[in-house]
């Protein structure tokens, strides 16, 4: 309850100010029961009182009168936040502030500031908004030069500071309101303004003053039977005699505030304010209800007309007949949007078999153009290495050089494409087998002599002592991404020198984490390229240079070390060469047919009998080429021109073993290999293919082969090949 009561007292008193100043002719009604109203809620009939309020917002409604709806809300919002029901207040008092900015008038606007301050302030946590609400009272009195009015708001603050506990911000508010009450004669005022001196004076430890404050207030309110101030002065007085041991005299004042205070919040009245809104519930619903009897009546006399009625009915159905109209057409565009959305949805899944088929078709059309490209440039590169070892051609070695590399750049670049496709589609799948990594990279520096040479670079390469010399891994993939990485290096740097370097990281168990470095001191690659060079198709441009290339080498070794688990690195700054490194985990060969494999391979080197080979090709190119190769390293070789004459040779003549070509007209090099396996199961046969391995692998071994060599090749590399599969078969034959 607290000083909202004080504030109360002085709404009512400038309510007849206010009275004075409207012109009361033809709003006498109004007018009484506005004070019938305040009447009543003086004496803390809150029944009657907020009953007289709805009544007094009714006919302020039917008149359209914004001052006395005003004053029915304001009302309301006192009635309730004394009641406690501090939602309903503060829907009231907003409605009023409404009201009272509309009519742009500055005393209703001070009432509903202080009323709205009461609220905030009586909430924990909000007292500053409501502080600044009585501050916008003081304000606005000053600028109406009505000194009067700050009364209350001054003391409304002290009572605000002094429930806050801040007794040093509140005493100077409470002497403000002394000065402005003066010697007027308002008892209901002084005596509560007296309770909160009192309740300073108990606070600040002055007993004497608060005393005096205590006492003199209660016989003020006790004079006119005030009895909210009664209530609350006799219970502080209480609570400081109950302090000073003054035990008697403290149990009469609190007794004086229970019977008081009971008086005013019966039970009986707070049940009658329900009833009343239930009642003024039942009175809206009634009004609604004869507004809706009224239109009810209206309609049917309409009705009763039977010209009219046929004109409604006539517009109805012409109404009708237009909606189901448009729905009819509605409905026929819906069908037709369907229709054509099925039509769509069919062409976007032609389309899509159509990409679909036409992706099959690509990978096929580059998998037979690799093949039909390789097995020329098998006669290209095998004659043109032929030819390099013939001295008697030494002063045309130059121009033989640059035919091979030639031949190697259009290889490379077959490879590329073809693999970038293989990813695409992801075909690419890692092997596990044994390799020499001794052996790989030795192969990848001999690739790039003539190169380099040509560029009149060094290429240096280091192969850490504690890697284990055999492992088990994907050579073939493993040696694309050196030869990219090597390749790029070697395009790159001119009078300069590239650097292999492959160091031991860690040993888990039987697995081996190396460390690859491919490095150069060539042109460099700038920051803002160094990540789109990793893109398909992507080149490093420079004014000074002129590099050809597809794009593809990084973007493969990219894609290539994703399959391993793996991510390369790159270090570079321009004009000062790159770096790029990579870690592989491989797992180590333990396996001990390697070293009997080696022992073979010293012990065919030492023998005198030449070793027969048969050769089954039908391209007459590279039956030469393959023919000469071997017997460059005294080999004996016999040749076949297709799969049924290999099958007579085999059957009539003994070989060491057998190169065969797959692609063959008639019986292919695997139908040919299974009929061979029917009466010799031991003599090696050994795949001679353009295509790529990971397409024949699994079925060349399944056919009964030995090894593959894929065209075109690495001499050395080739007689590695053949000189293995011929002691195994030497190995065999001797267990025999």
């Amino acid at each position: 309850m607290k000083h909202n009561y004080l504030l109360f007292t002085f709404y009512l008193l400038g309510l007849n100010l206010l009275s004075a100043q409207e012109n009361p002719v033809s709003k006498d009604s109004l007018e009484n029961l506005a004070n019938i109203t305040s009447e009543y809620l003086k004496k803390y009939n809150y029944k009657d009182g907020v009953e007289n309020a709805y009544l007094l917002l009714d006919h302020a409604e039917s008149v359209k009168d914004d001052y006395y709806k005003f004053h029915a809300h304001n009302f309301l919002g006192n009635a309730y936040n004394d009641l406690k029901d501090t939602l309903r207040a503060k829907k009231n008092y907003l409605q009023a502030l409404d009201y009272a900015n509309g009519l742009k008038n500055d005393t209703l606007l001070i009432y509903i500031y202080n009323n709205l301050g009461n609220i905030y302030s009586e909430t924990k946590g909000s007292e500053d908004k409501g502080i600044a609400y009585y501050n916008k009272v003081i304000n606005l009195a000053d600028s109406i030069a009505v000194e009067k009015e700050k009364l209350f708001p001054t003391v409304n603050i002290a009572w605000t500071y002094m429930d806050c506990e801040k007794y040093s911000f509140a005493y100077p508010y409470l002497k403000k309101s002394l000065k402005l009450l003066g010697a007027e004669e308002n008892n209901n005022v002084r005596s509560q303004l007296y309770m909160l001196l009192g309740k300073y004076h108990h606070k600040t430890n002055e007993l004497d003053s608060a005393d005096y404050y205590f006492s003199e207030g209660l016989r003020l309110a006790e004079k006119d039977s005030l009895l909210l101030p009664i209530s609350l002065l006799s219970k502080d007085y209480a609570n400081m005699l109950f302090e000073n041991g003054d035990y008697e005299k403290a149990y009469e004042n609190l007794e004086k505030h229970n019977v008081n205070n009971s008086q005013l919040f019966e039970n009986e009245k707070i049940a009658e304010i329900e009833a009343v809104n239930a009642r003024f519930d039942v009175d809206e619903y009634r009004r609604n209800l004869e507004i809706s009897r009224k239109e009810k009546a209206y309609q049917d006399e309409l009705i009763g007309k039977s010209t009219e009625k046929i004109l409604i009915m006539v517009v109805a159905s012409l109404i009708l007949i237009i909606i189901l109209l448009i729905l009819n057409k509605i409905n026929q565009d819906r069908k037709k949007l369907i229709d054509e959305l099925k039509e769509k949805n069919n062409q976007l899944l032609d389309s899509r078999d159509n990409a679909e088929r036409l992706s099959r078709l690509k990978t096929e059309f580059l998998s037979t153009v690799s093949h039909e490209l390789r097995t020329p440039l098998y006669g290209v590169v095998g004659l043109t290495s032929l030819l390099l070892d013939d001295k008697s051609l030494k002063k045309h070695e130059s121009d033989l050089k640059s035919l091979k590399f030639s031949a190697d750049y259009l290889l490379a670049l077959i490879n590329d494409v073809l693999q970038m496709n293989k990813m695409e589609s992801n075909q690419v799948k890692l092997e596990n087998i044994p390799f020499n990594i001794q052996e790989l990279v030795l192969s990848i520096v001999n690739t790039f002599e003539f190169t380099r040479l040509q560029n009149k670079s060094k290429l240096h390469y280091s192969i850490d002592e504690r890697i284990p010399v055999d492992l088990i891994g994907d050579p073939v993939r493993l040696s694309q991404i050196l030869m990219n990485l090597v390749g790029n290096a070697v395009k790159f740097t001119e009078n300069g020198n590239i650097f292999i370097n492959i160091e031991l990281q860690a040993r888990v168990e039987d697995r081996s984490v190396i460390y690859f470095e491919v490095k150069d001191d060539g042109i460099g690659i700038p920051k803002s390229k160094q990540k789109i060079i990793f893109e398909e198709f992507s080149q490093l441009k420079s004014s000074n240079y002129n590099y050809q290339g597809t794009g593809l080498g990084l973007p493969i070794v990219k894609r290539l070390l994703e399959l391993f688990d793996s991510q390369i690195h790159l270090k570079s700054k321009e004009g000062e060469g790159s770096t790029f490194c990579f870690s592989l985990s491989l797992k180590e060969d333990q396996s001990p047919s390697k070293k009997a494999g080696f022992a073979h391979e010293v012990y065919l080197d030492n023998l005198k009998e030449a070793q027969r080979i048969l050769v089954v090709d039908d391209n007459r190119i590279n039956q030469v080429v393959t023919k000469r190769i071997l017997e460059k390293q005294n080999f004996e070789c016999v040749v076949a021109a297709n799969g049924v004459e290999a099958i007579e040779r085999a059957t009539a003549e003994n070989f060491d073993l057998i190169l065969m070509d797959l692609n063959m007209p008639g019986i292919n090099g695997m139908e040919t290999t299974k009929r061979i396996r029917q009466f010799n199961k031991h003599v090696p046969v050994v795949a001679l293919t353009a295509v790529e391995i990971e397409e024949v692998r699994q079925e060349i071994h399944e056919a009964g082969m030995n090894d593959i060599i894929v065209k075109p090749y690495d001499v050395e590399r080739f007689y590695q090949i053949i000189k293995r599969n011929l002691s195994l078969n030497m190995e065999v034959t001797s267990k025999s």
